[in-house]
């Protein structure tokens, strides 16, 4: 009798590699059925935005919003397998494995958004993974389609998450997890939420939260990174309210704002070009993965330097 009501989580069987194409198959695509009702809602927000002569959509980062969304779930879609398989393997590699349970879900996120504040505190902090983030700041402007701007290369941060699929959870909570992660971030990017309840805002990365970590003025430089449970930023220290109005974008703006590959890749050839005329592997692994304040501040120092001399 006590066998029966035995609470037993761990010690699942291995899921073989011949069942990764059904897994892949039978996995909930929750952003495929969510798009309609994301792209409903910027044309919503479109619209009264025109009605209110509020301009928060130019047309050129507009289109460069959307084409590089289209892209980044196209590489999605193709990767689907290979991730997945990535993390099966893992999944089979402990001897904690967990069987699939709904109940799951919520630890799994809760771990899943701690490793996803230090993947984003990391993307801000060393050059080469800014230049997998930058994509989503370089926006002048903070709408819904800000959310689609997600880099193609994004998903080598998967190196961030190794530790929670190390704690065994099913694949496909952790294929759901990532998902409702991601489409958490859409509604957080607009201005037409402004400060909710004090309790949601102690505890969530709303959209008040995150238009700080858009901002450009130094006060909002590297703060709230939490995509998820703005607790972290408090328990770590980077927390920062909103208390004037935002400007977004980066330091130094992006001039071809429409085209999808300069969107995604212009940070990564300004990485080359940097690296091929530095003078000594100090300066090229500086470049490389050196603070992108410091780097740029003496980038753009030394053109004064040189304008001035």
């Amino acid at each position: 009798m006590k066998d029966k009501f035995k609470f037993d989580i761990f010690g699942a069987p291995e899921i073989r590699y011949t069942q990764i194409k059904d897994i892949s198959n039978n996995a909930p695509e929750i952003i495929m059925w969510a798009a309609p009702v994301m792209f409903v809602l910027v044309f919503l927000e479109w619209y009264i935005s025109y009605r209110q002569n509020r301009q928060l959509y130019k047309k050129a980062e507009t289109i460069g919003s959307i084409l590089v969304g289209i892209g980044n779930v196209a590489i999605a879609f193709a990767l689907k397998f290979v991730l997945l398989y990535l993390i099966v393997l893992i999944y089979n590699f402990v001897p904690w494995r967990m069987h699939f349970s709904w109940w799951m879900f919520l630890p799994c996120y809760i771990i899943f958004d701690f490793c996803s504040y230090w993947a984003h505190r990391v993307s801000h902090k060393q050059r080469f993974w800014w230049a997998t983030h930058v994509v989503h700041h370089s926006s002048e402007n903070y709408n819904l389609t800000v959310s689609f701007r997600l880099s193609w290369v994004q998903h080598i941060k998967i190196v961030f998450f190794i530790p929670v699929a190390l704690m065994g959870f099913h694949p496909v909570i952790f294929f759901i997890v990532n998902q409702i992660a991601v489409l958490f971030q859409f509604w957080v990017h607009t201005e037409y939420i402004h400060r909710l309840h004090p309790v949601i805002e102690y505890i969530f990365a709303t959209p008040s939260n995150h238009r700080v970590h858009h901002g450009s003025q130094e006060k909002y430089i590297n703060k709230n990174y939490a995509p998820t449970f703005i607790i972290w930023d408090r328990l770590f220290g980077t927390y920062q309210k909103e208390e004037e109005e935002v400007k977004y974008g980066v330091t130094h703006n992006i001039e071809n704002k429409a085209n999808p590959l300069h969107i995604n890749f212009h940070e990564f050839a300004e990485i080359w070009k940097d690296i091929r005329g530095a003078k000594s592997w100090k300066m090229k692994l500086f470049f490389l993965f050196g603070d992108p304040i410091a780097v740029a501040k003496y980038k753009y120092g030394k053109r004064e330097e040189q304008l001035n001399s």
